[in-house]
């Protein structure tokens, strides 16, 4: 089966890098450092259903890009999660939090209005985590 990125992902996101196993992803809101790994396996839904191997190497991909945003946004808190209520594929969300940000200290889901990255942000954003 090949992968396919969910068509949620695919709206929302901006494909950024591929990394061993996973897509490395930015959604297009620039009130929010907002990344998203998604492991490129078919089917998959929740971090156990990834072999031994594939665990390690998910949460060490995670922990690159958790410390990629401490490095470059600095933020207050990094939000790590994966839910998929809404996108049942396993998608991990990396949120670099700011007590200043417009959602603070709620969720971002669904609070306001995203506002896309224009693509001078985006190169700006790319050269800064060097993606």
């Amino acid at each position: 089966m090949t992968f396919e990125l969910a068509p949620e992902l695919q709206r929302d996101c901006i494909a950024l890098a591929d990394w061993p196993l996973c897509k490395v992803l930015l959604m297009n809101d620039s009130q929010y450092p907002w990344f998203i790994l998604v492991p490129r396996i078919s089917g998959l839904k929740e971090i156990i259903d990834l072999t031994d191997i594939q665990q390690k190497t998910f949460w060490l991909e995670s922990a690159k890009l958790s410390e990629l945003l401490r490095d470059v946004f600095n933020p207050d808190k990094l939000n790590v999660a994966a839910l998929g209520n809404m996108v049942p594929q396993l998608h991990v969300h990396h949120i670099a939090r700011f007590t200043t940000d417009i959602a603070w200290p709620k969720p971002v889901w669904g609070l306001h209005s995203p506002i896309a990255y224009s693509d001078e942000q985006l190169v700006e954003l790319k050269k800064a985590l060097s993606l």
